[in-house]
Formats: C-alpha cells, structure tokens, sequence
C-alpha cells in the first residue's frame, strides 16, 4: 500500500540505468551520490517492493553481475576484510532477501551454510571449527583482511533457509544472546527489549528481530518479543513509537507525519505484520 509513496518514488527516480543507486555499502562514503544501492534496497522493502517489482528486479541483476564478475560495485575497497568475501557476501545477502533463486547467491550461502553447520556442529558455537570452516571454505590471501563476524546483518540475511534444523536452532541462540547485537542493525543484546519503546532503538531492535524472525525455529524463542509489544499497546490498542523513529529508513511509511494518528497507523502496521509472522 506504501508502492505509491512520495518516497518510493523519490527512490527509484535515482536509480541508474543498470539498476543501483551510486555506492552499494551503507557505511561507504557516498557523497557521491544522495542514497546508496544498499540504503535503497532496505528502504523499499520497508515500503512494500518485491522481485514483482522492476526496480528491485533491475537492483538484482546489477547484484548478480556484480557477483559473477560481469561488473563491479563502485565503493572503495575496504582495508579490515577480505574485500572478495565481503562483497561476495553482501551482495549474495541482498539478492537472497528478495529471492532464493540465483545461483550465484545460493552458492555463497551453501559455503557460508557450511561453515555455520561446522561452527555449531554440537549444538553450541566453537570458534577453532569456525575458523577452520572458514578458511577451508572461503580461503584467505596470505595477506588478506581478518575473518567476518557471522553477528552481522549479512551473513544472517544470507543463510535464511539454509541451514538444518538443529543448526538453525543454536545459531538463532547464540544471535539472541550476542552482547553486542546485530552489527549494522542494533548494538546491544537482542534477548533484552529496549526500556524506552518510543525511540529510534526500539525501531532498530524491531529491525533485528524481523531479520529473526525469518528462521522457522525463531518463533518459540521470540515469544518475549510478543509480550514486550503487548505491553508497549497504547491505550486505543495500537502502538505508536514517536516521532524520533522518522530516520527515512524503517519510517515513515505514509507521506505525511504530521497527524499522530498517521504515525500511530504506520507503526501499527509494522508491528502487525512482525507480530503475524512471530505467531505462524
């Protein structure tokens, strides 16, 4: 319902001809541009866009090229990873958010499957297998960047529906009681919902239990989230996280903010689509 926005069609009218928006990472330098492809992608999922949609179908194409070396993204390359995995990693990512049909993608989810599957072989974390699941799987150059730390948006965003059941299970676990969250997403430990619900945080911690919430074994272990939601239900029986969640990213998703009534119906929105999802 939120296709016809003034912000989504702000959004695709940047889009470049082979389908991104400027600089793909969200942490890039991207003056050269006004929104990077990676900003773009999120913006539009929260306003309802698809694999249906062409703009995101033009954005998966120019991923896949990208992934299989028909092109490049334009970012400076970045010092701390190895520059090869990470993008191979971010890119397969993106693409697996809006479909689990590309080759390429799926093949760097399978390699990161294993190592994941290696790393929680008996049903807890081991960092030594995760380290030499990583090496034997991914590789690195003798003098290549540090290992990716699988608590961040990416790697969780590829591996939905990749992983067995046991696996699944103490992965989730272990994302749920990370001190420090989900890198890019929120910064502190998921398992604790924030004490102020009208907040930008609160906003950001929803964002990390929607990513959550796409494994099929997350629903048991995120019942607490339901009961935090219930809790933070206004007195109409609707929720409303405040004007300071308007960061053009996850809200708004109406035109206009200047009615609390419109705010109160987007966040309603939101928290009732991640609500159905948590009770399937």
């Amino acid at each position: 319902m939120h296709k016809d926005s003034k912000w989504a069609k702000q959004i695709i009218s940047l889009q470049e001809e082979d389908g991104k928006w400027g600089w793909f990472h969200s942490l890039s330098q991207f003056y050269h541009s006004k929104i990077t492809t990676e900003q773009a992608l999120r913006r539009l999922m929260y306003l309802g866009y698809t694999i249906e949609d062409e703009c995101i179908r033009k954005a998966v194409s120019y991923m896949d090229d990208c992934l299989t070396g028909k092109n490049e993204i334009p970012d400076r390359r970045e010092k701390l990873h190895d520059w090869n995995i990470f993008t191979s990693l971010i890119l397969s990512a993106w693409i697996r958010v809006f479909t689990k049909d590309n080759i390429a993608a799926n093949a760097v989810a399978g390699q990161w499957g294993k190592i994941i599957s290696a790393a929680f072989a008996d049903g807890k974390y081991n960092h030594d297998e995760y380290v030499s699941a990583y090496h034997e799987e991914l590789g690195l150059k003798p003098k290549g960047g540090r290992l990716i730390n699988f608590t961040n948006f990416y790697p969780i965003a590829l591996l939905v529906d990749c992983l067995d059941k046991k696996t699944e299970k103490a992965f989730v676990e272990y994302i749920l009681n990370e001190e420090k969250g989900i890198y890019y997403i929120y910064d502190k430990k998921i398992i604790i919902p924030p004490q102020v619900f009208e907040s930008k945080a609160a906003s950001h911690y929803l964002a990390a239990v929607e990513l959550i919430a796409r494994y099929k074994t997350s629903n048991v272990k995120l019942k607490f989230v339901l009961k935090w939601l219930e809790a933070n239900k206004n007195q109409n029986g609707k929720w409303d996280m405040g004007s300071t969640v308007n960061d053009k990213v996850y809200f708004p998703l109406s035109d206009d903010w200047r009615k609390r009534e419109t705010r109160e119906a987007d966040c309603t929105e939101r928290i009732t689509n991640l609500t159905r999802a948590l009770t399937l």
